[in-house]
This record gives structure tokens, C-alpha cells and sequence, in this order.
């Protein structure tokens, strides 16, 4: 069962006019005129001219005349589509072997087989979306068994993610409205002239009198929709793609013959990585079928190679996740993500002990997809919270080590819990305090150790600080809490308490 994302991109033709030019100013409304003849309407519109009243198809001279100072732009429909092009090949190189553009303004891409490498569904598409949003382009993206259900979810809600559980399809789409199909404007007219509302209600109806009055169109999109039907993306592919193939005359099926042409496949793919230099971190196996369906498989690598006895052990090792269907009757194997990679010389055995490489192992985890892989590193920050970031588990060592002057827990909570503690103020440690419901009362302490904020990088930090206590409780138990201010001028903080780790 493929599991189609469909992502859609709301102000696509707005946002691209913006990032293009800077100087339009950010409060400013902006629209943009399409022209036929001496007619102008508004072809796309973005939040602030929403805001203020204007919609896509209003004439041009109506909207100039509703708002003072309205920011026009004439419609490029080529450069909408480069641009979503440029997104399309990105989304490749990321998330999935198998991505193609859905225009005016979407991205599909069948993510079965990809997805824990971004840890899971729900992960990948809020990552897809936060990464879309922090470049300026507001996204919505949903997940579900087929391509139309995932596309008129995307654009039908107004939620920023959704993940369809598998077989729910159905459920999920009744309610949705006619456009949600991608029909034509006059046959959705033609609907709603009928009474029909929701897909549900189309969906119920018999297909013989719909078929002889509008066409087999509403079939088909409804069969697309509820997955009766395939619905076949054709990847985008770009030049620089290193990608080799094996077509059969007859088609293959058993898993003993799939591994030996993916042996050969890697072999000749890694014969083309070295003649350029490169090493691959991303490799995605396409499955053709000959009922006209694309499978695919990806495996990622901690650092780039071309190893081609280990590149064909991670492919190996989801050979078990291949549908072979009615038959294969092509395989493909692409360096999505390649870097460049240079010979080195072995050390002998003789001379010194090789260095122990885990990079194997993080291959293998990552790509069974258990988890996220990945290092703590220290920040130069003395705020705790921000003293600690997650970096790639290969990633080179910057020099930063954690101060060992002041204790610190073993455990840092993620977030700092609220307690409630009897104290004096300003600067005596507690005498007891309230955490999660047990109260504990505080036998040794340790402190104030006054940490300020980053009043150079956050102006609300300017006169923040935290006085921490390392305290001890009647059991044995240690934890570090703080206070939110001096304890003296309200301005430095609240005044309240908070548990932020705890001690072995």
C-alpha cells in the first residue's frame, strides 16, 4: 500500500514574488493581476490581501479600488512552475525517491519505505512543513493511501498536517467538498446545480447517469480517490542524478533474483560514483512494476561511500519490503544525495591499530528506523537549556567541552517544572518544596548560583536572571531548582520556582 504525501503551497505565486524582491514591504497587500485582453482578475492572493477582502478572481480595477496602496504584480505562471520545480527536487533529495509536481501550487510524493528515515509520518511532516515555513513558504501536508484523498485533504483543511491512518481513507474524504476532486469547474457546477454537496453524497450515487451526463471523468477521480484505481506518479528527475537501470524481457519476483540484480546494480553505480570522486549518502532503489505501479526503497548513509559490498547489505536488508505484485519488469538505482569522496590509503595492521568506525552501525540502525540517531554537543551558553544541542552522531568535534566548575545534573528535565517551595527571601535555599504531589523536605542546600540571561542576544533578558540550589531531601534524593529573579526587584523575574534536573 503506497502512502502518498500531497503538499500544498497556499500563497506559492505570493510568497516566490516576495522572496524575489525584498523591498516589497512585509505589511504591505499583495496581489497578483492575470490578463485576457483588456480583462484583469486576480490570480493569486496572499494573507493580507485575504485580510482586507480580496479573493482570487476578483477584477483587477475592484481590488485597486478597495485598497489604497495595493501592491500588483502581473502573473508569471512560468516562473511559479520553476519554482516549484526547484521545491520538487529539493523534496527529492530529502524525503523520497519518488516525488513529482502536482501544479499550480502542490508537491506529491509517494513516501512508502522512506519515512523512517525522517522518524515516522507524523515527524516527517511537521519537519516538511517547519522547513518549508522557516523559508517563508506556508505549507499544509497530509499523508494518506492515495494521491486524490491526500490532495483534497491538504487543500480542504486548514490544519498544517495529517496523517490518514492506512485503510482509512474512505473515512477520512466522505465529507469532503466537490472540489476536493479535481474536476473541472463546470462539471463541479453541473454537480452543485444537482444538489450534491460532499464526495460522500457523489460517491453514493449511481455512476451510470452521472457517466451519460458529465463522462467518465467523475468515475475515474472518485475510483483515484478511494484507491480502486492506481494512480501512478512519475518521479522528477534531474540531470545531475547519477542513476543507473536493468530492464527484464521477462519479469522477476523472487527475492534470490531481486538481490543478485541489486548486486549488480550497485556495482555499476558504484563504478560511476568513483570515476566522478563522489560518495553517495542517499540511495534510492525504484521498483517498476509491469502493472504500471512504482515502488521504491531508500537507505542512507552516516558519511558518504561506495562500498559496494555494504551499500548492497543495507538494500539487502529491506529486500522482505519489496512487492514484486505480478512481476518487476525494471529496477533503477539512484545517487539521490552524493558527496564528493576521496581515496585513502588503509592502514596496514602492521604499523598501528585502525581507528574503531561506528559508522556502520549507525547505518544499520538508521535505516531500520527505531529511532532518530544522534549526539549531544555542548553550546556556549550559560543558560542550561540551550547549553546542549543534537548533532549528527558523525559529526566533527568543534573543541567545546561543558564547564566542570559548577555542578550540573545528570538529567535535565526538558522543560522546568513549576513547584511550590516555603523559603526566604532573598537568597535562603528552601526549606521545603512540592513536586509532582509529594512533598520533600530539603535536608542540605547548596547555592544561590546566579545564572543571567543572554541579555546580548534576547532584549527580553535584559535584567533576567535564575538563582540556583542544589538541594538534598530527607531521602538522599538531590535536585537542582531555581528562582525566577533576585528575590529582590520584580524585574529580574517572577519569583517562582521551578525543578530543572535531578542528581544520580
Amino acid at each position: 500500500m503506497p502512502r502518498v504525501v500531497s503538499v500544498f503551497f497556499p500563497t506559492l505565486a505570493t510568497d516566490r514574488i516576495r522572496r524575489a524582491d525584498p523591498s516589497i514591504p512585509a505589511e504591505s497587500p499583495l496581489v497578483v493581476v492575470a490578463r485576457s485582453g483588456s480583462k484583469r482578475w486576480l490570480s493569486a492572493v496572499d494573507q493580507n490581501a485575504a485580510k482586507v477582502g480580496l479573493h482570487v478572481g476578483m477584477a483587477g480595477a475592484k481590488a485597486q479600488a478597495l485598497v489604497h496602496g495595493l501592491h500588483m504584480v502581473d502573473a508569471d505562471p512560468a516562473a511559479d512552475l520553476a519554482a516549484l520545480e526547484r521545491l520538487t527536487l529539493w523534496a527529492l533529495s530529502q524525503y523520497s525517491p519518488v516525488v513529482a509536481t502536482d501544479p499550480p501550487d502542490g508537491i506529491v510524493m509517494d513516501t512508502e519505505g522512506a519515512d523512517h528515515l525522517q522518524g515516522g509520518e507524523e515527524l516527517m511532516l511537521s519537519g516538511l512543513v517547519n522547513r518549508f515555513l522557516a523559508r517563508g513558504l506556508p505549507a499544509r501536508a497530509v499523508i494518506a493511501d492515495t494521491w486524490g484523498a491526500a490532495f483534497g485533504l491538504a487543500r480542504s483543511m486548514r490544519a498544517e498536517t495529517k496523517v490518514i491512518p492506512t485503510w482509512k481513507t474512505a473515512d477520512a474524504v466522505v465529507r469532503l467538498p466537490l472540489s476536493a476532486l479535481r474536476l473541472s469547474a463546470e462539471t463541479i457546477v453541473g454537480l452543485r446545480t444537482l444538489g450534491f454537496k460532499t464526495v460522500g453524497e457523489l460517491a453514493a450515487t449511481p455512476r451510470a447517469p452521472l457517466s451519460l451526463r458529465f463522462g467518465p471523468e467523475i468515475g475515474r477521480r472518485l475510483d483515484q480517490m478511494f484507491g480502486r484505481v492506481a494512480e501512478p506518479i512519475d518521479p522528477i528527475r534531474c540531470p545531475e542524478i547519477i542513476e543507473v537501470h536493468r530492464a527484464f524481457a521477462e519479469p522477476i519476483g523472487a527475492a534470490e533474483t531481486i538481490g543478485k540484480y541489486i548486486s549488480r546494480l550497485v556495482t555499476k553505480l558504484c563504478l560511476e560514483l568513483q570515476a566522478k570522486g563522489l560518495g553517495v549518502r542517499r540511495t534510492d532503489l525504484i521498483i517498476h512494476r509491469v502493472d504500471n505501479t512504482i515502488q521504491a526503497l531508500r537507505a542512507g548513509t552516516a558519511k558518504p561511500v561506495r562500498d559496494v559490498v555494504w551499500l548492497t547489505k543495507l538494500l539487502h536488508d529491506r529486500i522482505e519490503r519489496i512487492d514484486p505484485g505480478f512481476g518487476i519488469e525494471k529496477l533503477s538505482l539512484a545517487a539521490t544525495m552524493v558527496e564528493p569522496l576521496k581515496d585513502r590509503q588503509m592502514v596496514s595492521g602492521l604499523v598501528e591499530a585502525a581507528d574503531v568506525d561506528v559508522t556502520s552501525l549507525i547505518d544499520v540502525l538508521g535505516n531500520r528506523g527505531t529511532q532518530r540517531i544522534y549526539r549531544l554537543a555542548p553550546v556556549a551558553s550559560d543558560v542550561p537549556e540551550r547549553s546542549v544541542q543534537r548533532v549528527s552522531p558523525v559529526a566533527e568535534e568543534d573543541g567545546q567541552t561543558w564547564p566542570m566548575i559548577w555542578p550540573r545534573p545528570v538529567r535535565l528535565l526538558d522543560r522546568p517544572e513549576l513547584i511550590e517551595v516555603i523559603a526566604l527571601l532573598p537568597d535562603h535555599p528552601p526549606v521545603s518544596f512540592t513536586w509532582r504531589g509529594k512533598r520533600r523536605r530539603v535536608k542540605r542546600a547548596d547555592g544561590p548560583e546566579r545564572i543571567f540571561g543572554e541579555w546580548w542576544l534576547r532584549t527580553s533578558e535584559w535584567t533576567a536572571v535564575r538563582d540556583y540550589f542544589t538541594v538534598e531531601d530527607e531521602t538522599g534524593e538531590r535536585y537542582w531548582i531555581y528562582r525566577s529573579g533576585d528575590g529582590v526587584d520584580a524585574d529580574t523575574g517572577s519569583h517562582r520556582w521551578f525543578i530543572h534536573g535531578t542528581f544520580a
